[in-house]
């Protein structure tokens, strides 16, 4: 015959095991200690986003002809 757990001992065991599984996707999502989880894009992806904005209406042409010469003489 198993024994059982009481309501509470359940309720604290829930508790437990919540606050580990959360402990542990704040210590993945918080990232390193310094703050710098910082993206750098390279000017070749920078040029494929402005082609794609183009494509997609959201610049015209002249916009991205201005926009890619900035991003050439960098």
């Amino acid at each position: 015959m198993k024994p059982k757990l009481s309501k509470s001992m359940r309720l604290v065991a829930a508790a437990g095991f919540m606050g580990l599984l959360l402990s542990g996707c704040a210590w993945q999502i918080g990232g390193d200690k310094k703050g710098t989880n910082v993206v750098q894009t390279t000017r070749g992806q920078e040029l494929i986003d402005l082609k794609k904005a183009l494509d997609q209406g959201a610049i015209t042409q002249d916009e991205y002809q201005a926009q890619r010469q900035k991003i050439i003489q960098r």
